[in-house]
């Protein structure tokens, strides 16, 4: 399979301040880790960038750049959403078909929200996913905390058969490529 990796969300907003994402120096540790495993098997990496009107993650906004850390080389991928679902309204399935990917490695932030609306939909589109199960995070909510929102999600997203293609969990120090 031609596999991508998806980087969703790691930005600076999301990693700082009192709703910061839980472990976030340790998950982009671990994406740089997948990162650097796909570009040395010649597979490309997207980054995925959320913007808003206001808040954190305004275009352009210290809060929107990719977070400190997270290592971005300029051959890297990028594409800017509005939504959850990193494919709504942005070219990233056009990307995908362009370098002829078929499956896709997920990592990133929130769990719960744009890491979990992304891979259904492209489950949906069927693209088969390998969830990086401990290189995404949460903040969590009121009603969980964040290891349980990434415990609920890697079960969840995983054990769901109706799309067809399925979610595959794999540790970040596990995950291998093709050749590499």
């Amino acid at each position: 399979m031609n596999t991508a990796v998806l980087v969703i969300d790691v930005q600076q907003g999301l990693c700082e301040g009192d709703d910061a994402a839980f472990a976030s120096a340790e998950t982009i540790a671990r994406i740089n880790q997948v990162s650097t495993k796909a570009r040395a098997a010649g597979r490309p990496v997207i980054f995925i960038q959320h913007e808003s009107n206001d808040g954190a993650l305004v275009h352009g906004s210290a809060g929107w750049q990719l977070a400190q850390g997270l290592e971005a080389l300029p051959t890297d991928l990028r594409v800017r959403k509005t939504a959850a679902d990193s494919f709504h309204r942005t070219a990233l399935q056009d990307l995908l078909q362009q370098h002829g990917i078929d499956a896709l490695v997920v990592c990133g932030m929130h769990t719960e929200f744009c890491v979990d609306t992304t891979t259904r939909r492209a489950l949906a589109l069927g693209y088969p996913v390998t969830l990086v199960e401990d290189a995404h995070t949460s903040a969590g909510n009121a009603a969980l905390s964040a290891p349980q929102v990434i415990a609920h999600h890697n079960i969840t997203l995983s054990n769901i058969e109706s799309f067809g293609p399925r979610v595959r969990l794999v540790a970040a120090a596990a995950l291998r490529f093709d050749g590499c």
